[in-house]
């Protein structure tokens, strides 16, 4: 598969492959809000930066201890400061996640799932095997019965792809179980109900469990990079330790900080995303279960599987093709494949879009001669977003 199609958000090598622009693409293979970042970081944080002034965020080496940020996440979660470590996105962190359970011993990767996490671990040489997961959430900690046959387990909630949401009870057995546990919550505030399911009320009872979360999925901040990590300080330290001296970039780090100044507005911010991802989600996955040779997965997160009994490849490479409109291969989750896609919920108006697509190359793919017949186009679609920012 094209290195362009492993991960969602490539825009700019997709409108290079499809003949295009970045701005012609409806993006639908990044699971990120559709609204934001708030205007207080898009008008007059960035322009103190990026403006006439040209702005400590610039011109200063950052903070390498990045001091005000950790101490709005500890004001969020109830932490010491050196209980959180900010990171160059979620992947990053995982780079280092992925050298200490390297040192810890072999890794257990609950499929399918996530390719970063491999990634990570062939950075360092690690071990690892996998661990069938099923396809909706229910009791996880009874996949991993004790003793495990591996030390460091990986688990994504809600799961990345299938969007299921394991309880904090049904995951903290594993605690007990594994000599480290990297729990990936990127996802988890944009889930309605999703944070009594956290596992950072546990970080401080337990040292071997880190817990790592994403800014750029909550805020829509992809290009800033920006995620972190919970931990014991003595790990988090000596992750620190091991990278390079600025990770997170200064402009990046004074967005951070503004956006987690008030925990209130926060806190507001969520309840906004998980609304969205209420109300779109419900009515989404009920249009898409009315289309014919596609079944919809339910999904507690702000994305989607879709499967079907032949080959999506086809169907997928014409949504690009004639509507401009990218849907995530699932061929790089391992114990998924062709029939399998993931849908990125967008605002309603682009939801729409998406569903007129689908709807129109599924008829057009109603014989199997149709399914070979794809023949590019580059009209100009509309994609502004009908959500506010």
């Amino acid at each position: 598969m094209p290195l362009s199609e492993r991960h969602g958000g490539n825009l700019a090598a997709n409108a290079a492959r499809l003949g295009c622009r970045p701005s012609q693409l409806l993006d639908a293979s990044a699971s990120l809000v559709p609204f934001g970042p708030p205007w207080v970081v898009r008008g007059p944080l960035l322009w103190a930066a990026l403006g006439a002034g040209y702005g400590e965020s610039l011109r200063a080496y950052p903070d390498r201890h990045y001091a005000g940020l950790r101490a709005g996440l500890g004001r969020l979660h109830g932490l010491e400061p050196d209980s959180l470590l900010p990171g160059n996105g979620a992947a990053e962190l995982f780079t280092w996640a992925a050298r200490d359970a390297t040192a810890t011993g072999l890794s257990v990767l609950p499929v399918p799932g996530f390719a970063d996490y491999p990634r990570a671990l062939a950075c360092w040489d690690g071990a690892w095997r996998t661990q069938a997961l099923p396809l909706q959430a229910g009791s996880v900690a009874q996949l991993f019965p004790s003793p495990p046959a591996g030390e460091v387990l990986w688990i994504t909630n809600p799961h990345n792809p299938t969007g299921a949401l394991w309880s904090r009870a049904s995951l903290e057995p594993l605690l007990q179980r594994f000599a480290l546990v990297i729990a990936d919550e990127a996802f988890l505030p944009l889930v309605p109900g999703g944070e009594v399911q956290s596992l950072i009320p546990l970080v401080q009872a337990h040292p071997n469990l880190v817990v790592i979360r994403s800014l750029t999925k909550l805020y829509g901040i992809a290009g800033l990079r920006l995620g972190y990590a919970l931990g014991h300080p003595e790990r988090l330290a000596r992750w620190a330790a091991w990278r390079d001296p600025w990770p997170v970039n200064g402009l990046a780090a004074a967005v951070g900080e503004r956006l987690l100044h008030d925990p209130v507005a926060y806190r507001r911010w969520c309840s906004r995303a998980q609304r969205w991802t209420a109300r779109e989600g419900a009515w989404l996955q009920s249009q898409l279960a009315q289309l014919p040779g596609i079944t919809p997965l339910p999904s507690a997160a702000n994305f989607l599987l879709i499967r079907a009994e032949h080959s999506l490849v086809p169907l997928r490479q014409a949504l690009e093709q004639r509507h401009h409109i990218l849907l995530r291969d699932c061929r790089s989750f391992e114990g998924l494949g062709e029939n399998w896609l993931r849908i990125g919920y967008q605002s309603h108006r682009n939801n729409c879009r998406i569903l007129r697509a689908l709807r129109q190359e599924l008829g057009r793919f109603s014989s199997d001669s149709g399914l070979a017949e794809i023949r590019p186009g580059c009209s100009e679609p509309n994609t502004r977003s009908d959500v506010p920012g």
